[in-house]
Formats: structure tokens, sequence, C-alpha cells
């Protein structure tokens, strides 16, 4: 998502990698998870019962 960009200004970093997380965790479908997001997964598996 950053590829050669430099970020040199903490505030800026945080907002970046607060994007990052979201679509690491609640859009990106893993495959270790069976396609599912981290997210997905975590729903699935705390609704259960």
């Amino acid at each position: 998502m950053l590829e050669g960009v430099i970020i040199d200004d903490a505030e800026v970093f945080n907002d970046q990698l607060r994007k990052w997380e979201d679509y690491y965790n609640c859009h990106r479908p893993h495959g270790g998870l069976g396609g599912q997001t981290p997210y997905e997964r975590l729903k699935h598996t705390t609704t259960q019962a």
C-alpha cells in the first residue's frame, strides 16, 4: 500500500497504519482462514453458542 513511501511524521504514520490494519483485518481474504478475513473469523467463532 505504501511501497517506496517514506513517512517521517508520527501522526501520518499512525493514520496510515490504522488504514492498513483495517484493510488487513476487515477486507483482505486470508487463504489460511478459508477465504475469510480475520474479523469474519473472529466474529464467527465468538458468536457460536
